[in-house]
């Protein structure tokens, strides 16, 4: 089986923007790889042959491109990588968009696979520690924008005393189970039970969704079908009734 490590940072970029333009578009034209690789006609070409000739698309002249189930497994993992990094460096680091998105591109061709998985717990970590969190990351992002000293830590430390005393007490949880299918875009939850049966119980355990996971819901669409979430670093599009089957400990 061909590896990501196998293949050129370029032919990542073709696999990855096959993926994605299939999930935007149903399918993927050369025309359309072009114009999202900002590349020329010949040298999709070319790609595209490199790719079949992996057994990583099924590729024809004038035909549309599919990934084929290899090929599918590797954009994945590129995506997967891509969407880490760029959490990291927004999230965390609070880089602008486009930095983020730009520097991500050219890490997610040589980040290894276990540094990937530290990276994405560590931004975990930092969301979901009482000692940390979006004040602990927006006080980063002050430092490095006023250059601020050290010498002002008091009022900080005060702060992160009460809002551990808080997280202790309960105040910062909501104990209230609640179906990952109620709860609104924003909000987080922990997972308590996995209630549904089948593929998406499959994706899920392979993503290392366990009890204690927390689950973010970014979008839900107009209908409330499908919702999009984002579970240790995926990004992931349930149907409604896939996602009542996730029961939550939702937190504030």
């Amino acid at each position: 089986m061909t590896s990501a490590n196998a293949l050129s940072a370029s032919l990542e970029d073709y696999l990855e923007a096959i993926l994605l333009i299939t999930k935007t578009k149903g399918a993927a034209r050369s025309k359309d790889i072009s114009k999202h690789l900002s590349v020329k006609g010949p040298s999709v070409t070319g790609a595209l042959r490199l790719l079949a000739e992996k057994d990583l698309v099924h590729y024809a002249p004038y035909d549309v491109v599919t990934l084929t189930a290899q090929g599918r497994a590797v954009a994945e993992n590129i995506v997967k990588r891509h969407e880490a990094l760029h959490s990291f460096l927004f999230e965390v680091l609070q880089l602008d968009e486009q930095t983020a998105e730009s520097t991500a591109c050219q890490l997610e061709h040589a980040i290894s696979e276990s540094v990937l998985e530290r990276l994405v717990r560590f931004v975990q970590f930092v969301k979901d520690c009482p000692r940390g969190g979006n004040n602990w990351v927006n006080g980063f992002a002050h430092n490095c924008d006023s250059g601020a000293s050290y010498d002002v830590c008091e009022p900080c430390i005060k702060q992160c005393m009460e809002n551990l005393s808080r997280y202790q007490k309960g105040g910062e949880t909501d104990t209230m189970q609640i179906k990952l299918s109620e709860i609104q875009p924003g909000e987080r939850g922990a997972i308590e039970s996995i209630e549904a049966a089948g593929t998406i119980r499959r994706r899920l355990l392979d993503m290392g969704a366990t009890p204690g996971t927390v689950v973010e819901v970014e979008r839900v669409a107009p209908m409330g079908d499908p919702i999009d979430v984002k579970i240790k670093g995926y990004h992931l599009s349930l149907r409604k009734e896939e996602a009542a089957g996730i029961v939550l400990k939702k937190i504030r």
